[in-house]
C-alpha cells in the first residue's frame, strides 16, 4: 500500500473511531439522565451485583436533586439495604441520600445507626470522617448522646481529616440538643489547641457558631492561632480573622501617647525663635506645645504579633483573604500597616468583573478615611471603554475622593477626564450626568483655583442641546454659587442670559430660582424686576417646575420692593367703631384709612405716590396672582394662596421675609458611598447597601468598640503552658554540677544567678556568673560559721523553752 493510502486510511480509520466513541458516551449520557420506572429502580438497588447497585443509585440521587422529596422517599427502604457494603462508592451515594431523606423518615433512618458507629471505627480514614459527618447530619435528636460519644471519639482520632470533621460537627450536634454544651466546649477547648492547622480552621468555625461570646476559651490559644494563621487554608484564614477582630477589639484597649512633631530644616529657624528652651523655667501656653505634638497609637505586643502575622496573607490568590486583612489593618491596625494592604487591594482590579465590582466598593470604603495612599493608584480608577456603568460609577467616585489630595498636575489630568465624559454625544447619558456630579464634587476643594475652574468646565454645557445636561450642570453651578454668593454676581447675569436657550424645565427652574436669591443684592443695578417682566410673558407656556419659581421669583421681588419702599404707617381711630365713610375706604383700599394722614406729620417721611399710579412691580405681582388662581396645578394654586397671605399686609412683611428671604445652608455634595460608611469591610451589607435594610442583611454584625482601659482580661491568660519553646529552652540549657548539689539538698541557692522576668513564653531567662576555687571556699567557710551561729542559737532557745514548760507540768513538755 501507497504511503500516502495508507495515512488515509489511518485518519479515516481513527475518525470513525473517535464518533463511534462520542456516540457511545452520548448514549450513556442519555440512558443515566433518563427517568426509569420505579420497579426497575427498586430491582437495581436490590440486586446482587454492585454494578448495578451503584448505576440504581446514581439515578436515585439525581432524582433527589431535580424532584422533590416525595418522588424519591418510596426508594429509601431500598437505599438503606446497602448501607453495610464494603464499596466506597456506594457508602458514599448511600450517605448522600440518607443526608437528604433522614429527617422525613426518622425510624427508618435509626436502623441505620449501628452500620454508622461501626464505620467510626473503619481503617480508611477518610470513612471514619464522612461516617462522623453523616451522624451529625440526619438531625434526628434521638441519637444526640451517641453523636456526641462519636464527637469525643473523632477529637481524639489519629488522623486530622477526622477531627476536623469532629469539629465541625460540634454546632449540629448542639442544635440536635443543647443539653449537650458542656461536654461539646471541652471537646471544642481541645481541638482549638490541635497542632494541625487542618484541624484548627474548622475549630474556629465550629467556635464562631457555636460559642462566639466564650473568649475566654480562646486566651491560651490566642498566640498558637496567631502563627497558625500563614498555614490555614483560606477558608481557616477567613475565619481566623474574623475570630481575631473580635478578640481584639474586646481584649486589646485603644492606647495612644503625645510625641514631639518632626520639624524640618526649613522651618526649624523660625520655630526656635519662639519656642523657649527644655530648661526655662517659664511657661507659656499650652496651645503652641499641644500644636507640636503627635498623637500616635500604641500597639500590645499580642495585638502586633498578629498585625505582623497577616502580612503573608496580602500574597493570597483568594480575593477575600486580601479584603479580610485590609479589614484587620483598618479597624484594628495603623495606617503604616494599612498602606501595606492598598497595593494588593488594587491589584484585585485586575480579576474578573464580579470580583472588580466587589473590590471596588471595599477601595471606595477604606478611601473614604484614608485617601492619601490611593493618590499613587490613579491610573487604576481611569475609565475604559469596556467598563460596565456599576464599575465606572465607583471609578468615578474614586477619581473624585483622591482628587482633593493630588498634586496640581495630577489634578488637571482627572479634570480633563472628567470633563472628557461630561459631553453630551455617543456617550452613556447615565456616565454623562455622573461625570458633571463628580466635577462638582471636585470643585468642593479649598482651593480656588480648582474651583473657579470647574465652574468654567460646567457653563461650557450651558449652551448644549441636550437638555440633561444643561439640567445636571445648572444644578451643580447652582451649589457653587451659593458656597460664594458675592463672587458670582456675573455669573448669575450670564445664566440670565441663556434662559431663552435653556429648553429643560428643571434647567429654567434653577435659573429663576438663582435670580431670585440674587434679587437683594445691589437693588439699583439687579435684573430680577426685568427677567420677571419677561418670564410673566410666557408664563402660560411654562412648566409646572418653571411656574412655581416665577412665582417665588415674583414673591421675593415684591417684598425687596415693599422693604425698600415701605408705605407709611397706619393710625388706628380713636373711636371704637369706625364710622361709614372709614368702613367704605376698609373695602376699597384693603383696610383702614385715616382721614387725616395727609395733614398729620409721617414719622418715616416718603414720597406720597399719586393715586391711580401704580408702581411696575406691584403691578407685575397682581398680574402673577391672577395667572395662577387660574392654573390647571392645584400645587401651584395653593402655593400662589400663601404667597399672597404672607403679603397681604404690607406693613407686616416680617414672618413673609423669614420664610422667603431667609439664608439658605451652603450645599455640600456628598460622595455616593457616604451612606455605607457605617458598615464594616469586607461585609456583604456594604455591597447591598440600603437595599438590604436599615441596620443591613439579616445576621450582619458590626465590628465592636474597643474595650476600655482598665476591664481588658488579663495578658497572662494568654500565656503558653508547657509550650514547645519553653521545653527547647529547658533541654538546652546546661545545669553545672553546684545547681545539681541545690537541688538534692534543696536548701541552697546559688547567690550569684540571677533570674530575668519570664518571657513571653513563659520561661524564665537565667545568667550564672561564673566564679573562681577562692571565691567558692570563702562562701562556703562563711555559710558554715552561719550554720553553727543558727545552732547554737536553736539551742538556747530549745533550753529556755524546756525550762518554762517544766514548771507548768509534766504532760506540757517538749522533748527536742
Amino acid at each position: 500500500m501507497h504511503p500516502s493510502h495508507f495515512a488515509h486510511w489511518s485518519l479515516s480509520t481513527a475518525r470513525d473511531l473517535t464518533l463511534e466513541a462520542a456516540r457511545d458516551a452520548s448514549n450513556a449520557r442519555k440512558s443515566s439522565t433518563r427517568m426509569l420506572p420505579s420497579g426497575q429502580l427498586k430491582k437495581l438497588l436490590d440486586s446482587r451485583s454492585e454494578r448495578d447497585v451503584l448505576e440504581g443509585l446514581r439515578r436515585v440521587v439525581t432524582m433527589s436533586y431535580r424532584q422533590p422529596p416525595s418522588q424519591t422517599l418510596p426508594f429509601f427502604t431500598h437505599v438503606i439495604k446497602n448501607i453495610a457494603s464494603p464499596s466506597l462508592p456506594i457508602k458514599k451515594l448511600v450517605y448522600i441520600y440518607l443526608l437528604q431523606h433522614a429527617e422525613h423518615e426518622p425510624d427508618t433512618a435509626l436502623l441505620s445507626i449501628n452500620t454508622i458507629q461501626k464505620s467510626l471505627t473503619d481503617s480508611n480514614p477518610q470513612l471514619r470522617a464522612l461516617a462522623l459527618r453523616v451522624m451529625s447530619g440526619i438531625r434526628v435528636p434521638v441519637i444526640s448522646q451517641i453523636v456526641s460519644l462519636g464527637i469525643k471519639r473523632g477529637a481524639g482520632d489519629m488522623s486530622p481529616y477526622v477531627r476536623r470533621a469532629a469539629a465541625l460537627a460540634i454546632p449540629k450536634c448542639y442544635k440536635l440538643d443543647p443539653n449537650t454544651e458542656p461536654q461539646l466546649l471541652d471537646y471544642l477547648s481541645t481541638l482549638l489547641g490541635d497542632k494541625q492547622y487542618f484541624v484548627t480552621g474548622a475549630a474556629i468555625a465550629a467556635f464562631l457558631e457555636f460559642c462566639p461570646k466564650r473568649l475566654d476559651l480562646i486566651h491560651s490559644h490566642y498566640r498558637s492561632l496567631v502563627r497558625k494563621l500563614v498555614d490555614m487554608d483560606e477558608w481557616g484564614q477567613l475565619v481566623t480573622l474574623r475570630l481575631m477582630m473580635v478578640y481584639a477589639r474586646k481584649c486589646f484597649p485603644r492606647r495612644t501617647k503625645k510625641i514631639k512633631r518632626t520639624v524640618t530644616n526649613a522651618n526649624a529657624n523660625s520655630k526656635s525663635k519662639s519656642t523657649k528652651g527644655f530648661y526655662d523655667s517659664e511657661s507659656e501656653s499650652e496651645e503652641p506645645e499641644d500644636q507640636d505634638m503627635d498623637e500616635v497609637v500604641v500597639l500590645d505586643p499580642d495585638l502586633e504579633l498578629l498585625l505582623k502575622s497577616c502580612q503573608p496573607l496580602l500574597q493570597s490568590r483568594n480575593s477575600a483573604v486580601v479584603i479580610a486583612v485590609a479589614r484587620t489593618y483598618l479597624y484594628l491596625g495603623t495606617p503604616d500597616y494599612l498602606a501595606l494592604a492598598i497595593g494588593p487591594l488594587i491589584s484585585l482590579l485586575r480579576t474578573s468583573s464580579d470580583i472588580q465590582h466587589i473590590a471596588l466598593y471595599n477601595i471606595v470604603q477604606v478611601c473614604l478615611s484614608h485617601p492619601e495612599p490611593f493618590v499613587q493608584y490613579y491610573a487604576h480608577f481611569l475609565i475604559r471603554s469596556t467598563d460596565a456603568p456599576h464599575i465606572w460609577q465607583l471609578k468615578l467616585e474614586l477619581l473624585t475622593l483622591i482628587f482633593p489630595y493630588a498634586q496640581p498636575r495630577l489634578q488637571s489630568l482627572i479634570l480633563a477626564e472628567l470633563s472628557h465624559f461630561s459631553h453630551s454625544g455617543s456617550l452613556d447619558p447615565g456616565l454623562v450626568k455622573e461625570a458633571v456630579r463628580a466635577i462638582g464634587r471636585c470643585s468642593q476643594t479649598t482651593d480656588p483655583k480648582t474651583s473657579a475652574r470647574c465652574l468654567r468646565l460646567l457653563l461650557a454645557h450651558i449652551g448644549s442641546a441636550d437638555a440633561h445636561l444643561v439640567a445636571e450642570s445648572l444644578e451643580v453651578i447652582r451649589h457653587l454659587i451659593q458656597r460664594d454668593p458675592d463672587s458670582h454676581r456675573t455669573t448669575v447675569v450670564r445664566l440670565a442670559k441663556h434662559l431663552d436657550a435653556a429648553t429643560s424645565p428643571q434647567a429654567r427652574a434653577s435659573i429663576i430660582w438663582l435670580v431670585g436669591e440674587f434679587s437683594g443684592i445691589d437693588p439699583e443695578n439687579n435684573i430680577a424686576a426685568d427677567v420677571l417682566r419677561i418670564l410673566v410673558k410666557g408664563f402660560a407656556d411654562e412648566a409646572e417646575p418653571a411656574k412655581l419659581q416665577i412665582v417665588l421669583l415674583a414673591a421675593k421681588v415684591y417684598i425687596h420692593h415693599i422693604n425698600a419702599n415701605p408705605p407709611p404707617e397706619f393710625v388706628k381711630p380713636a373711636e371704637p367703631q369706625p364710622s361709614p365713610s372709614l368702613l367704605d375706604d376698609y373695602q376699597e383700599e384693603g383696610g383702614f384709612r385715616d382721614p387725616h394722614m395727609e395733614t398729620s406729620p409721617s414719622p418715616q417721611p416718603q414720597a406720597p405716590q399719586p393715586q391711580g399710579n401704580t408702581h411696575p412691580i406691584e403691578a407685575l405681582w397682581n398680574y402673577i396672582l391672577l395667572l395662577a388662581r387660574y392654573d390647571t396645578s392645584y400645587d401651584l394654586r395653593d402655593r400662589t394662596r400663601v404667597y399672597k397671605a404672607l403679603l397681604a399686609t404690607p406693613t407686616s412683611t416680617q414672618l413673609a421675609s423669614l420664610l422667603l428671604l431667609a439664608p439658605k445652608p451652603v450645599p455640600q455634595i456628598p460622595s455616593p458611598s457616604e451612606t455605607r460608611k457605617s458598615y464594616a469591610l469586607g461585609s456583604a451589607s456594604l455591597v447591598i447597601g440600603d437595599e438590604g435594610g436599615v441596620g443591613g442583611l439579616r445576621g450582619y454584625e458590626d465590628i465592636p468598640a474597643w474595650v476600655k482601659e482598665g476591664n481588658e482580661p488579663d495578658p497572662a491568660l494568654r500565656e503558653e503552658s508547657g509550650s514547645a519553646a519553653q521545653s527547647v529552652y529547658e533541654s538546652a540549657r546546661t545545669v553545672s554540677a553546684a545547681e545539681k548539689l541545690d537541688a538534692a539538698r534543696g536548701s541552697r541557692v546559688l547567690p550569684e544567678r540571677t533570674v530575668s522576668p519570664t518571657n513571653e513564653f513563659g520561661a524564665g531567662a537565667s545568667n550564672v556568673k561564673e566564679k573562681t576555687l577562692d571565691q567558692w571556699l570563702e562562701e562556703e567557710s562563711e555559710m558554715d560559721e552561719e550554720e553553727d551561729e543558727d545552732e547554737e542559737e536553736s539551742d538556747e532557745e530549745s533550753s529556755e523553752y524546756e525550762t518554762d514548760s517544766e514548771d507548768e507540768g509534766e504532760g506540757d513538755r517538749l522533748v527536742k
